[in-house]
Formats: structure tokens, sequence, C-alpha cells
């Protein structure tokens, strides 16, 4: 059953993928920032949406297992932003992708930023990280920047967020083992009470999983409707958020 529900969750994602794109509107520019040990072809689904709605989209791959947080966080998002051109940027990220902007913004202030959507972002820390961060093992898959996101590491030190942010959590788990060190609901890797941060514009959760929210159409027109907006749709079904990302621009 869990099998169906993640089919049904993607297949309207991969019609998107192979829709045609239409030509670029100057509608603004879009900064995605992935995960801890991921890459950028995670955000390969939200970068058709966007660029399908006319975004320029800057999906920017970054080596997630090689450095800390703050120096990632400047060989990063910098040269990513410089790649918008002076336009309006907003950003959507994802996981630790949430932790490079407030990192970023700590050092140089949120001007040059629009709304952001964060999806599952650990704001508070992970207790996965509590528990595991010591392991040689842990260290080597998820190097220095996996080590500095503990309930109280790095993201506990970076403030209230200045800039509008959206925020996307999950409360489904594909890995029980981890859901059980985790207190309250979870994507698996987060909480969703450590998604929360001081400062928020608005919150939303989501019956999708940490792993492959990015996918899920919900989740992409959730988080399209907050750049548009600077507010999620609660009621916004499966169905309707197919419809809005297939719905052509213009029409």
């Amino acid at each position: 059953m869990k099998r169906v529900l993640i089919l049904l969750a993607v297949l309207p994602v991969l019609a998107l993928l192979l829709a045609p794109l239409p030509a670029a509107a100057g509608v603004g520019c879009t900064v995605l920032l992935h995960g801890l040990a991921r890459s950028d072809r995670s955000m390969a689904p939200i970068e058709a949406a966007l660029r399908f709605r006319g975004h320029l989209v800057v999906n920017a791959g970054y080596a997630s297992t090689s450095a800390t947080v703050g120096a990632l966080a400047e060989t990063t998002l910098t040269p990513a932003i410089a790649r918008c051109g002076g336009q309006n940027v907003n950003v959507i990220t994802h996981s630790m992708g949430g932790i490079l902007v407030r990192q970023w913004v700590k050092v140089h202030g949120a001007g040059a930023l629009g709304r952001v959507v964060m999806l599952g972002p650990p704001n508070q820390g992970s207790e996965i990280v509590d528990r595991f961060s010591g392991l040689a093992l842990f260290q080597a898959i998820n190097g220095p920047a996996g080590g500095e996101l503990g309930t109280n590491g790095l993201p506990t030190t970076l403030g209230p967020v200045t800039f509008e942010l959206g925020v996307i959590a999950g409360n489904r788990s594909l890995n029980p083992a981890f859901s059980r060190l985790i207190p309250g609901a979870d994507d698996g890797k987060v909480s969703v009470a450590s998604t929360r941060v001081a400062g928020m514009a608005a919150h939303l959760t989501l019956p999708v999983t940490h792993t492959l929210m990015m996918f899920d159409a919900r989740v992409i027109a959730q988080a399209l409707r907050f750049l548009d907006t600077g507010a999620f749709e609660p009621a916004l079904s499966s169905r309707d958020a197919l419809r809005a990302l297939l719905k052509k621009p213009g029409t």
C-alpha cells in the first residue's frame, strides 16, 4: 500500500517533467538547494515546475559532505545568487539546504532574498545527528556539515529568520527505526516541531516523507504558491495540485 501511495504522488511529477517547457517569461529567478548527501538531481521536479512557469532557475549542486555549513553556504549561495543577474531572488531548499540559507543570511544579510521555501529543514537540529554523529561511519557518509546539525548544533545558533519564509514539513516516515528516536510527528529524519523557526511567515505539514517530499505534487504546488503569494493553501488536494502544476502560464 505504501508503494502505491508513493507512486501516486510521483506520477504527476513525472508528467510535469515530460511536459514541454515554455520560453522564460522574466518572472524572476529561483535558486534551488538540495540537502545533505543528495545532488541537484533531487530538485529536478521542482526545477521543471519553475521553468514551466517561466522562472530562471539556478539548481545549485554542491559537495554537501565535503565541508562545514559555513563554507558550503559561502561557496554555493554567493555564486548562485550572482547567476540571477540582479533579478529578484527566491529560494527553495530541502533539508540542510535551509540551514545553508540561514547561515548565509547571518553573514550577508537578507537584502538579496525574496521569498524562501524550506522543505523538511532541521531548523532546531536533528535527534538522529545527536545519536549517531560520534560514529565513524556517520562522519564518513555525512561529512563535517552533517555533524553540525544536532539539536544543540549550528541551527540553534542562527536566530530568527529575517526574510519571508514558508516551511513545509512531512509527517510520514520510511524509517521506523529512526522515527522511534524522534519525539512527536516526523518525516523519518526531522520532527515536525524541529522544522519550525522564529520569524517564519507560514508553516504547513503534509503526509510526505523526508526522502521523497521533493517529488510530491502537493509539495511542489504549495512551494510555488508561497513564492507567488506568501502563503500556503492547506486545503489543496493532490488533484488540484497537479492541475495547478500543469496549467499553462497565462491561462
